[in-house]
């Protein structure tokens, strides 16, 4: 849930208000369709999410730890290519919201196979940067620079974006980090080294439809 101009939750604050109204308060929302809701229903809502608040790292950790032993025929597992990407560019100096973009970018290998870049990029968009969402939702053009060939397509594909602000951005997290993480013998991070960067990273939208603009 996102934070109010005062520094409050705007869940935090409905519930607040919904504490001191007058009546009886709603233990869930009485409408069926959103053309009946009313203030009281979107109290009850809130105080409903908000002992959930702040679960999605949980949710992505879950999810992350689904690619272990998804090898997909690679030299290591999913998870391990996670992992080995976001150790090379923590060891690189790279900041925590790069590094957190860097072990999430392939969460969506099993979910969304066809389009997975497109997914990691969506769960992220809130929380990081326009450059960083940039590279991690055409990260898979720009890797396939290194293996289109082979499956016969076209490796340049990626130069469709040539001239855009962030694309030796997206180049150079595929060269660096991402391409060259498929070594067995790399001595990559844990999964819980990663767990407070992610939670920090995701603890509260940089912008949402449902952020309010500050007064």
């Amino acid at each position: 849930m996102t934070p109010a101009p005062d520094g409050r939750t705007i869940a935090g604050r409905i519930s607040e208000e919904a504490a001191m109204a007058d009546g009886e308060l709603h233990d869930r929302a009485t409408f069926h369709s959103m053309m009946e809701c009313t203030k009281e229903d979107w109290q009850a809502i809130a105080r409903a999410a908000a002992p959930h608040r702040g679960e999605l790292p949980d949710r992505l950790i879950a999810h992350l730890m689904l690619l272990d032993n998804d090898h997909g025929g690679f030299a290591v597992d999913r998870l391990e290519h996670s992992l080995q990407t976001a150790t090379r560019a923590h060891r690189d100096g790279r900041d925590e919201e790069y590094v957190v973009c860097a072990l999430i970018h392939d969460i969506g290998d099993i979910l969304c196979p066809a389009a997975h870049a497109e997914l990691g990029a969506a769960i992220l968009a809130p929380y990081v940067s326009e450059a960083n969402h940039w590279m991690m939702d055409k990260h898979g053009v720009f890797q396939g620079y290194y293996f289109f060939q082979h499956i016969g397509l076209d490796r340049d594909m990626r130069e469709q974006f040539r001239g855009h602000p962030h694309f030796e951005h997206c180049a150079q997290f595929c060269h660096l980090y991402d391409q060259n993480s498929f070594d067995p013998a790399y001595d990559s991070m844990p999964l819980s080294a990663f767990e407070p960067m992610l939670r920090r990273v995701t603890a509260a939208p940089k912008t949402s439809i449902y952020k309010r603009e500050a007064a």
